[in-house]
């Protein structure tokens, strides 16, 4: 594993929320440039060590977002007021999943879940 490569997942790993790789391009500038930090997400994708899904919002526009694989799958909230990501936990959907291959006789690779909305904080925000 390259020092780019690790500097990205060691990264990946502590942030507690999804990134997008224009965030994590500014945060490790001083580590390597932006075209090696988008170059080695595709990397980490295709190794199974981060994941990621596009999510289009309103204020911020469409992008992709990135997180470490590690843990499992999780599934995610995204407030459109403040943009925070909040965890809501793994995947509970396997029953599901199982179900539809079975009815449509197809295999499911992989699946993105997330919610948008308004998080607690900006609702009672907006109540004051």
């Amino acid at each position: 594993m390259t020092k780019a490569r690790q500097s990205i997942l060691d990264f990946l790993l502590q942030v507690k929320e999804p990134v997008s790789a224009s965030d994590l391009a500014k945060q490790l500038e001083h580590a390597c440039d932006p075209a090696t930090v988008y170059r080695n997400l595709h990397y980490l994708e295709d190794h199974n060590l981060a994941t990621s899904f596009i999510l289009h919002c309103s204020e911020h526009g469409t992008e992709r977002y990135y997180t470490a694989q590690e843990g499992g799958h999780h599934h995610w909230f995204h407030c459109e007021k403040c943009h925070r990501f909040i965890d809501i936990g793994s995947c509970l959907y396997e029953e599901q999943l199982k179900r539809f291959e079975e009815e449509h006789d197809f295999i499911i690779h992989d699946h993105t879940f997330f919610l948008t909305g308004i998080c607690h904080a900006c609702k009672m925000a907006a109540l004051l």
